[in-house]
């Protein structure tokens, strides 16, 4: 018989989109080969090219000084390794900055989940004044006077002119090239029983069973694209998806991140407040620590130290092999 939580626990999840379901084959966790673009903006090696110029130029920031790539660093999962991210100013800011490993496969962008595309996201931080600040007639006339960017412009979008719209669609077209690499897990799924260890492999079955993990980190990209209040501690409540959707369960939720690479992109939490996996599995073993808004799909889990060591192993079988490699670009003059 099905509990009442568990029935309330599917009706929410079914509001916000969400399957109830684990996934059964384990060919479901399989990376598709790229992620996918809008007809108006199919992934281009000239979009990319520019994007990726775009991306850690310092000069698309009012103080010349920040790019895309400051908090979004290749050598630090594509995230800064900060509790919080430090923006225009040297002012701190109130959340992580999130990774942008597989964000290309995203419903959602941002820990709020405020954009709806990658093209929307990227040039908001752009104009955002805590973050890099830049006035975007004055980014496109200061871009406009560089002949290599005229150039990159022209060839990834010939006709359309530089623009906050192609400016936001080069960005997307590079973050969506930044995607994490096969992972001794996905050999394991294809088939290679020696891939994983027993404890990665026992690690699994907590994910998928007594672990509940599942239920939000599903698919492929170890995410469900929605939003969860897990009863965080904080002396400042933030509010989250409710600032941008007001319905009462989205107080404090944030959307799930991607579990691929994610021993690189540590510290955890949309507020940077655990430094080590460890930490976060021993907050979902407790439930969480605050119970307004909590979400529903959070409950005390009595995990033993084995089964948290097996559920650690698994999580970081999802580590790719060899982690995505990228050069730095010579900016254009």
């Amino acid at each position: 018989m099905v509990s009442m939580k568990n029935l309330f626990c599917i009706a929410i999840m079914a509001m916000l989109g969400v399957s109830s379901s684990a996934v059964a084959d384990k060919s479901d966790y399989l990376m598709p080969e790229m992620a996918p673009a809008p007809k108006d903006n199919q992934t281009t090696t000239e979009r990319v090219q520019l994007g990726k110029a775009l991306f850690f130029d310092p000069r698309l920031s009012s103080s010349n000084w920040i790019s895309c790539a400051t908090c979004h660093n290749p050598a630090l999962g594509w995230s800064d390794g900060l509790a919080t991210a430090i923006g225009h100013g040297m002012h701190e800011l109130a959340r992580a900055t999130p990774t942008i490993l597989n964000t290309g496969f995203n419903k959602f962008q941002f820990w709020d989940g405020r954009a709806r595309t990658l093209e929307e996201q990227a040039v908001g931080p752009i104009q955002d004044a805590g973050e890099m600040n830049q006035n975007m007639g004055e980014l496109i006339g200061e871009l406009s006077a560089i002949d290599g960017y005229k150039l990159l412009f022209e060839a990834a979008y010939p006709g359309e002119g530089i623009s906050e719209e192609t400016i936001g669609k080069a960005l997307a077209a590079f973050q969506r090239t930044v995607v994490t690499t096969e992972s001794t897990f996905d050999l394991w799924v294809k088939g290679d029983e020696g891939a994983i260890s027993t404890a990665a492999k026992r690690g699994f079955e907590l994910f998928e069973g007594k672990g509940r993990c599942v239920i939000c980190h599903s698919g492929f990209n170890f995410n469900d694209n929605g939003f969860h209040n897990l009863g965080l501690k904080e002396e400042v409540p933030d509010m989250g998806r409710y600032n941008v959707r007001k319905v009462a369960v989205l107080r404090g939720a944030f959307k799930t991140p991607t579990l691929r690479d994610v021993t690189l992109t540590a510290p955890y939490m949309h507020n940077g407040m655990y430094a080590t996996l460890e930490e976060v599995i021993e907050h979902y073993d407790r439930g969480g620590d605050v119970e307004e808004h909590l979400s529903p799909n959070m409950e005390s889990l009595n995990l033993t130290k084995q089964e948290k060591i097996d559920l650690l192993a698994f999580m970081r079988s999802l580590d790719s092999i060899k982690p995505l490699e990228t050069i730095i670009p010579h900016l254009p003059q």
